[in-house]
């Protein structure tokens, strides 16, 4: 490969930890509840580990935080091709350059444009930084081209097909495929997702390197959880605060125990008392007790216990917790090849990282492998 496109997203993911559960409408509140940007310290460990592996690579990218402040701290020196300023310098002369990259005014318009112009020197291939919303805009722009892209994952929901595990993994997928597939993109609505309703549509097909560290999209388990949920509660400890995760299968553990639970968000329980529903991070640490466990499922298809649509549990939760309890049914391990972890924080992920027995039954466990 001679030619690389990076198009970054400097907001996506902001919206995960203080619970808001994606960033789409929501920018000025995330600011409000103090959400830090993800995606641009995400996209220059991508290109890191692409530039230790291919540094003469020409990477044609967007101003600013779109792309070149990312491009240029991974060692490359970038064709900056796209800047927002010069197409409405008088409302948005800064939207590329702020002094804080959540700060950042760029808009889903100046994805696309950015594309557009990358693909004006005939890259390889585009990178983007961001989750299924910032996959939809660069989509499409290629679906009609025979250009393949792959995602950096940096969004709170990551529904399609089209990134890599990890943005170490994209650097190195980046540097070694020689082979592309059609992958699926994905969206749903942040909305009724916010309301505890998933809706996912086909937005795409388009082509993606082929490489085992591109994560499938995401699938809904099949068969009852029942005999699972009344394992875990009948296991309770009352002395024990209990922080529970998202999903379905978590859900059912709570409506076992009686919790009006929040299906898609987060909420801490101790001794019958919800002490928090739908918790940000800041709020989970506020109520966190020792000892505390979690309680998490892995997304069905992915196998991402960590780092998926569950960013309020954060690493800060993550090591005020001395138990984590993983559970799904045996239909939704049949699924998975392994458990992922993407933290940010790359001594928690080493640290959760091995084998994990998984709660698959009212008595049942599996062994399975945390990488």
């Amino acid at each position: 490969m001679k030619s690389l496109g990076v198009v970054v997203n400097p907001i996506a993911g902001m919206g995960g930890r203080v619970g808001l559960k994606g960033t789409d409408g929501k920018l000025e509140e995330a600011r409000e509840l103090g959400a830090e940007p993800r995606a641009p310290d995400r996209a220059r460990e991508a290109l890191a580990a692409l530039y230790r592996r291919e540094p003469e690579l020409t990477v044609y990218t967007a101003a600013g935080v779109l792309g070149e402040d990312a491009v240029r701290a991974a060692g490359y020196e970038p064709v900056v091709v796209y800047d927002p300023a010069e197409h409405d310098e008088m409302s948005r002369a800064n939207a590329a350059h702020p002094d804080d990259p959540g700060d950042a005014e760029t808009t889903a318009a100046d994805t696309r444009a950015a594309v557009r112009a990358v693909l004006e020197h005939d890259v390889d291939l585009v990178c983007f930084v961001g989750g299924d919303g910032t996959a939809v805009d660069v989509a499409s722009v290629l679906e009609e081209t025979d250009t393949p892209m792959l995602g950096v994952p940096a969004g709170v929901k990551i529904y399609s097909s089209v990134f890599a595990v990890t943005p170490a993994d994209a650097g190195r997928i980046i540097a070694e495929f020689d082979r592309v597939t059609s992958r699926e993109v994905n969206d749903i609505d942040e909305a009724a997702y916010r309301d505890g309703e998933v809706r996912t549509e086909l937005k795409a097909v388009v082509s993606v390197p082929v490489a085992p560290d591109v994560q499938s999209g995401k699938q809904v388990a099949s068969g009852s959880v029942d005999a699972l949920a009344a394992g875990v509660a009948r296991e309770i400890d009352p002395d024990r605060t209990y922080v529970f995760g998202p999903g379905g299968t978590v859900g059912a553990i709570e409506a076992e125990l009686g919790i009006d639970a929040s299906p898609l968000g987060v909420d801490v329980w101790r001794d019958g008392e919800v002490l928090a529903k739908d918790a940000s991070e800041r709020e989970i640490l506020e109520v966190l007790e020792a000892p505390a466990t979690i309680v998490v499922s892995p997304i069905g298809g992915q196998g991402f216990i960590f780092g998926r649509g569950n960013h309020q549990l954060s690493p800060d939760v993550i090591k005020r917790a001395d138990e984590i309890e993983v559970v799904a049914s045996g239909a939704k391990l049949d699924g998975i090849d392994a458990l992922r972890v993407d933290t940010d924080d790359a001594a928690v992920d080493e640290e959760l990282r091995g084998w994990r027995q998984v709660r698959t039954g009212r008595f049942t466990t599996r062994l399975v492998k945390v990488v």
